[in-house]
């Protein structure tokens, strides 16, 4: 009885109110901006207030020349080692962590190698973010040819090597360089003697090459020692400001593999620029294979940039070469072989071709652009790809010049792709090649609701003031008062690359060591 008298006063009760649900609000975006007070911790009235470590990606550009490279490296002047020390200067890394990148999750998102510059370079990593400032004070104790665009707020997870989806690189190579008759080897200039299509001497290259002191292979010099005259139809860069101090490497050879680091090299772009002869603004559609990557805006500059695409084509040097229609499909049509997924052994060093690294995806690469600095036209060729391996990039470039000015054919790249076969290829100098953009599709999908997009959407102003104010006037000058690309191209023959004639052979012996380069 005791329980039903319970079980009917329970019964009688009315039903509870019911409880308003409040919906949660939504998340805000973690920016970059942000300073709210969760981010700092204040103590007792009249001390400091504390700041957290915040994760963050750094975007950033530099030009190459004078460093060893990206990765530090003991004992060597390299773009990390100058950041490292920044970060510290500025408050960013604490003095126990200085010298120590793992305590900070320190990662890059490309290695590049000596004298090789960056537009679009990321890095990520713990650092204190506060108080508002960070990247001005960054740059100021950085040098100007170091320039920090800005960072963005990541998950604590991020990391920005393995995060990366693509990378794209540009590789600008002087149009003569596509001319075959143009700063050709001595056999080939004598054996022409008689014939209809007579070559001339490059008495320019002559003396140049008589003037450098050990040309061949790996050397430093002074940027300043010497001023030479560049062959007819360039104009000479009276203007040009380069560091008397910092030296760089002029390779007209094989690389011999010194660097003690691998260059995970690992970046299509429509960039605009004003004709100088009309002063309109032409662009060209570029259109890439795979998955779009994050667009850029067009921007004038000082530097012209022309890019050319069904027009009337101009010639270059008085030589009567243009990049026309014809060159510019053939060039193209050389550079898609490389397009998928290949055994690229052969254009790369200390890797094996059974080695599953040596299997590497390239996205696109083409060249339809040219662009004038300083009064010289250059290709632009852009490739995208997952990553790249040490001197990649170069080699297939070198490999593509050396065809298309008929020292070797087209099918070479077939077998130098080949996992059972070695080649012994070319590599273009370093000067010319650049890392464009790091793009993070993946990441930006799976956390657009949460944090900002990694993307340099929001820098292309200023990258593209720096990458015309460093990046192409360095190229220009360099070639123009050194000649680089020229004395390279005075190498580029079956004497020192004799497996370009190559082609039928089902192996090719690996070389045990690089052949001496002779160059005049």
């Amino acid at each position: 009885m005791e329980n039903s008298d319970t079980m009917l006063t329970t019964s009688s009760l009315p039903p509870p109110p019911p409880v308003a649900v409040e919906e949660p609000e939504p998340k805000k975006l973690k920016m970059s901006t942000t300073t709210s007070d969760d981010e700092e911790c204040p103590t007792a009235s009249g001390t400091k207030k504390r700041y957290k470590r915040r994760k963050v990606a750094i975007f950033f550009a530099y030009c190459g020349v004078g460093y060893q490279g990206m990765q530090k490296n003991p004992g060597a002047k390299t773009i990390e080692g100058d950041l490292e020390e920044s970060l510290y200067v500025s408050g960013a890394v604490p003095e126990q962590d200085r010298g120590i990148p793992k305590r900070y999750d320190w990662a890059r998102s490309a290695r590049t190698d000596k004298g090789v510059s960056a537009v679009g370079q990321v890095v990520s990593g713990r650092f204190y973010i506060d108080p508002p400032g960070l990247v001005d004070r960054l740059n100021s104790n950085l040098p100007s040819q170091i320039r920090i665009f800005g960072y963005k707020r990541v998950t604590a997870s991020f990391n920005a090597k393995k995060f990366c989806d693509r990378r794209r690189y540009v590789y600008l190579i002087p149009v003569f360089a596509l001319d075959p008759s143009c700063h050709r080897d001595r056999e080939t200039v004598m054996a022409s003697l008689g014939s209809e299509n007579e070559l001339v001497k490059c008495l320019e290259c002559s003396e140049r090459g008589r003037k450098v002191v050990g040309l061949v292979g790996n050397r430093k010099h002074n940027l300043e020692l010497e001023t030479v005259d560049v062959e007819a139809g360039i104009s000479s860069n009276k203007n040009a400001v380069l560091n008397p101090g910092v030296t760089e490497d002029v390779e007209v050879s094989l690389s011999k593999g010194d660097d003690n680091h691998l260059n995970e090299e690992s970046g299509n772009d429509n960039k605009g620029g004003m004709n100088s002869k009309t002063g309109l603004e032409t662009v060209i559609p570029v259109q890439e294979e795979g998955t779009p990557l994050n667009g850029e805006s067009m921007n004038n500059s000082d530097i012209l940039e022309e890019e050319k695409v069904n027009r009337e084509d101009t010639s270059t040097n008085g030589s009567g070469f243009c990049y026309g229609e014809k060159e510019r499909e053939r060039f193209n049509k050389i550079l898609k072989y490389f397009v998928g997924t290949h055994n690229f052994h052969n254009f790369t060093t200390r890797t094996k071709a059974e080695d599953p690294a040596a299997r590497r995806y390239i996205v696109s690469f083409h060249a339809n652009t040219t662009l004038v600095v300083e009064g010289m036209e250059f290709v632009k060729c852009e490739v995208v790809g997952q990553s790249f391996m040490l001197h990649q990039i170069r080699k297939m470039i070198g490999l593509a010049v050396a065809i298309m000015r008929n020292c070797a054919p087209e099918s070479l790249i077939d077998k130098a792709l080949q996992q059972d076969v070695n080649i012994n290829v070319p590599t273009a100098p370093e000067v010319g090649l650049y890392l464009d953009e790091c793009f993070f599709a993946s990441y930006n999908q799976k956390w657009k609701d949460s944090h900002e997009e990694l993307s340099m959407k929001a820098y292309e102003k200023d990258a593209e003031e720096f990458k015309m104010k460093y990046i192409y006037s360095h190229i220009a000058s360099t070639e123009q008062k050194e000649g680089t690309v020229a004395l390279w191209l005075h190498s580029l023959n079956h004497r020192n690359y004799p497996d370009l004639r190559i082609v039928n052979e089902e192996a090719i012996t690996d070389k045990s060591a690089d052949p001496e380069v002779v160059t005049e």
